[in-house]
Formats: structure tokens, C-alpha cells, sequence
């Protein structure tokens, strides 16, 4: 990291000028940004407006091309992240980066240790253990040291990552969307935390899609689009429309009229099945049906049977009882290949971990759960040309921004990965989509598109299951609004005379 040179008080960061430049991109053109110590700064963006280069460039992951950083007024260089936790700055990223077969001790001091060791030369986890309990205290992180993380819910997970960022000694934190996989209590908590955090002296610097949080909970705002500053903003002095203008460029589209609700031939029938995993989720008799061109959404806090009930639709959780019936066929006994070819497509809700294969060049991406399509392949024989034709087709027709479909599925933006699994799977035109958490963590304009390519779907014929923590989602997309807790479904809503204070009663009436 480089000596301080120069100082430029009243501002706990300062980026000028910065320029980052990728084969074929421009990330970031010229962006320059102030934050003032104490308070929260959001950066709002498209997927791929910039905001994710320039908050690595301030955690030093990345290096620009030109201009200069500042921090608490003195000139930086960071060559790395250890250079930025070394000046008081951490980041939280979107996808948790915790060790699931560690404890949340052991997560927290992971990389520090030759920092807390004691005087014997053995890592002092007391010590530690202390540290941590009272940063936990002190900014209301509740949260367990010895238990495991693989144990913890995704709100628990949240609350260690910032606990480690804490524990290194941060005053500066970047929170790149930090409730995108949070309930809506979750979120209002979380959301308390961070105001709490700036009331203690902490400066935050907020990136996230949910521009009413946006507004509800930041001092400052820039409006990134393109890789450039387009506007600075006071919360007080704009909403949210404003904001989602200024992210495009131009007014929101409309969304596509759709006739809903009414009788309709049964494409997806649930009948009474039940399950159990090997770390206690489960399905308790749930039944439910999707009729042919009909968007039914499935609410529920979280880990109450969502994910075990994508699983047994695609044939990785075994059924102690019941059966899944797709267009008059009974799916017992088919692979989760079988049932792919026979018609179901899934938008799964990790699209990193299971929708893409981040490493390789995007195309390769187009075989995930498409290995069988003969279209695509025959026997073990890929039909290479085939492939590439169609994740070409997938980028063209989905609004996904990319200069080449061989550069790795990496380097897209979150809302242009989510576009392209959307796509992919709407390509094959299937009989039945399994929809999690589509939009999650991503920008207005993504939201939009991926909610047509839904409804256009729907209007075709295709029976979407859509699972989202999203209560307004489900209520501008959906027919019906199913609920679960505790692995059934315990309500049934009309969405279009339900209201989230309803569903949120639903989701609540039986989970203490």
C-alpha cells in the first residue's frame, strides 16, 4: 500500500477519476464518488452499470486504470484486499464467502489467526470468542461462536459475515446487497443494524436493487448507469421511480396484460407427497396443482419446505409418500434427466452454485440440465456448434450483456446471469418452469425483463411454480398464492384480491 500523500478533509472515502477497463468493457468511465464519515452512501445501478468494479477497486481486488482513492483524506494503493482491511475497510459480499463444515469461531478467525495467537504459540479461540461475543453485543449481531455455520439460516449467515468484517478491525464497510437472500423480517432487521452501525461512527457504502430500502435508509445516493456517474441524489429529494429512471435511462416498461385466474386443465398435480432430509427439512402431505398457463406462487419464510419441495419435483429428494403427476404422467421412477426432457424446466435459486458453470466460457453454460436435449448432443457427442448457436440465441432474445459468449459465465454481472438462466430455460419451452427466487439481486430494468419473459411463458402454456420471498412479486405475477410452513401448504390466496399483510399472516399463523 502506498504512504499517505496529500489529505482532502471530510470525507471518510473519496474515489476521483477512476477508470477500469475489461477486454470489450468499459466497467467504470471516468466515476468519481465521496462518501462522508457516518453515514450510508448507496451506489444504485443496472447489473452491469459499474457498481460491483468500483466497489472491488475500494476493497482492492481489482486495480483501475486511472484515477485516484482516498481514504479518511490521505491517497491509497491497494494491491490487494489485505491493503484495504489494513486502512479500516471490509465488504460483505452478496454470495456468503463462510466455510459450512466450520464453526462460526473458526469462520470469523479464518486467515487472522497468526494475528490472535496466544503466548504458548496456539491459536487463543477464548480470546476470540470474547472478540466476537462483544462485537455481537455491541451491535446487536446475535449470533452463537461454536455453532456451526452449515447449521445457521441465511440471516444467521449475514450476521457472522459482518461480525468477520467487524472483528478486522473495519470502520468503512461495502454491503453489496446485503438483503437480497433475506426475508422481509430479516431485512427490517438487518436494515436496523446498519443505521446502528453508523450511529457508532461507522461509514457504510450500500449497493442494492431494493430501491425502497434505498430511499428509507440512506443519506446519500449515486445513480450509476453505463459505467458513468449520472446523478447524485438526497433520499429526501427523489423516490423511487425517480431513482429507477435515472438506473435506465428512460421509463420503466409496462408489463404485458394477462387474463388471470379462471379454470384451467391441470398440467402439475402434487398429491399428498412427503419427505425428509438428512438435515431435518421436510414435506408433510403437500398437495397443490399448476394448470396449464397458470403462474402460481409459493410463499413462505424461509425453510419452510421451498427447497424440498424443488427437490422432489426434479427427482432428488425420494417420496416416503405421495406422487407428482405432470400432463396425466406419474414421475415416479424418473431421473431428474428423465423429467428434464419430459418437461420441466428449473430457474434454480442460487444461480451461481447451480445454474451456471462460473469458470468455463458462458456457452458451455447452455448444457446445465440440457445435456440430454438432441438437440444439443447426442449420446456423448456434444454438438458443439449447436450449442454456442443457441446460448447466442439465449443472449440476443434475453437483453444479456456480454461482448462474447466465450468469455467465462464469471464475468457477467449478477442480473445478466440470472437473464441468461431465465432464458436458457425458457428456450426449451418447457411444459412446466420451476421458478426460485427469479429476480433475486437484480436491478428494476432485469426485474422487468425476466417478469415478461414469465408472463410471456404463462401465455403459452407453460405452468410456472414460482417460489420468491418477494411478496410483491408474487402478487403482480401470480393466479394463486400458496403457503407453506412447516412443509404444507396451510393457505390459498386469490392475487388478485390478497394483500401482503394477508400472506404475511398466513406465512406466520403456525412457524412460533
Amino acid at each position: 500500500m502506498s504512504t499517505p500523500s496529500g489529505s482532502t478533509a471530510g470525507y471518510a472515502v473519496e474515489l476521483d477519476g477512476i477508470t477500469k477497463t475489461y477486454p470489450g468493457v468499459v466497467a467504470n468511465d471516468d466515476v468519481s464518488l465521496r462518501v462522508a464519515p457516518g453515514t450510508v452512501h448507496a451506489v444504485v445501478g443496472e447489473n452491469g452499470a459499474g457498481k460491483s468494479t468500483l466497489m472491488k477497486i475500494l476493497y482492492g481486488a481489482a486495480k483501475p486504470d486511472h484515477g485516484t482513492l482516498r481514504v479518511d483524506g490521505r491517497d491509497v494503493s491497494f494491491s490487494s484486499p489485505s491493503d484495504a482491511i489494513g486502512v479500516g475497510i471490509g465488504m460483505v459480499f452478496q454470495h456468503f464467502k463462510l466455510a459450512d463444515n466450520l464453526s462460526v469461531l473458526d469462520n470469523v478467525i479464518l486467515g487472522d489467526e497468526p494475528m490472535r495467537r496466544s503466548r504458548f504459540g496456539r491459536i487463543d479461540r477464548e480470546a476470540a470468542a470474547v472478540r466476537i461475543a462483544e462485537i455481537s453485543e455491541r451491535y446487536g449481531l446475535a449470533v452463537d461462536p461454536h455453532a456451526m455455520v452449515r447449521d445457521l439460516g441465511v440471516g444467521s449467515r449475514q450476521r457472522v459475515e459482518l461480525i468477520k468484517v467487524l472483528f478486522r478491525g473495519a470502520r468503512i464497510l461495502i454491503l453489496d446487497e446485503p438483503t437480497a437472500l433475506l426475508t422481509v423480517q430479516e431485512s427490517a432487521d438487518l436494515l436496523g443494524r446498519i443505521r446502528g452501525l453508523c450511529e457508532d461512527g461507522l461509514t457504510v457504502v450500500f449497493i442494492s436493487h431494493h430501491l425502497d430500502e434505498v430511499v428509507g435508509i440512506s443519506d446519500a445516493i449515486t445513480v450509476m448507469r453505463a459505467g458513468r456517474v449520472v446523478a447524485d441524489v438526497v433520499p429526501g429529494e427523489t423516490d423511487v421511480h425517480e431513482l429507477a429512471v435515472l438506473m435506465v435511462g428512460s421509463e420503466p416498461a409496462a408489463l404485458p396484460l394477462r387474463a388471470r385466474g379462471g379454470e384451467r386443465p391441470a398440467r402439475l398435480q402434487v398429491t399428498g407427497i412427503s419427505a425428509t432430509t438428512d438435515s431435518g427439512g421436510r414435506l408433510d402431505d403437500l398437495r397443490l396443482e399448476v394448470g396449464v398457463g397458470e403462474i402460481v406462487g409459493v410463499a413462505g419464510v424461509e425453510g419452510n419446505g421451498q427447497d424440498e419441495l424443488v427437490d422432489a419435483l426434479l427427482g432428488t429428494l425420494p417420496l416416503s409418500a405421495g406422487s407428482v403427476i405432470l400432463d396425466g404422467r406419474d414421475l415416479a421412477g424418473e431421473s431428474t434427466a428423465e423429467r428434464r426432457v419430459g418437461g420441466i424446466g428449473c430457474i434454480p435459486q442460487d444461480r451461481q452454485r447451480e445454474g451456471l458453470l462460473l469458470d468455463q466460457p458462458l456457452w458451455r453454460s447452455q448444457l446445465l440440465g440440457h445435456l440430454h436435449d438432441r438437440r444439443l448432443a447426442r449420446g456423448r457427442w456434444l454438438r458443439i456448434g449447436a450449442v454456442r448457436r443457441a446460448a447466442e440465441h439465449v443472449v440476443a432474445t434475453s437483453d444479456v450483456r456480454t461482448p462474447s459468449i466465450d468469455l467465462p459465465a464469471s464475468a457477467l454481472s449478477g442480473g445478466n446471469q440470472q437473464k441468461f438462466i431465465v432464458g436458457r430455460e425458457l428456450d426449451a419451452h418447457p411444459d412446466l418452469l420451476v421458478a426460485a427466487q427469479p429476480t433475486r439481486g437484480v436491478d428494476v430494468g432485469a426485474q422487468r425483463a425476466i417478469w415478461t419473459r414469465l408472463i410471456a411463458a404463462a401465455e403459452r402454456g407453460t405452468g410456472v411454480l414460482l417460489i420468491s420471498a418477494d411478496l410483491e412479486e408474487l402478487l403482480t405475477l401470480s393466479d394463486r398464492i400458496v403457503v407453506m410452513v412447516r412443509g404444507t401448504v396451510v393457505a390459498v390466496h386469490d392475487a388478485e384480491t390478497a394483500t401482503v399483510a394477508e400472506i404475511g399472516r398466513s406465512m406466520t399463523q403456525a412457524v412460533a
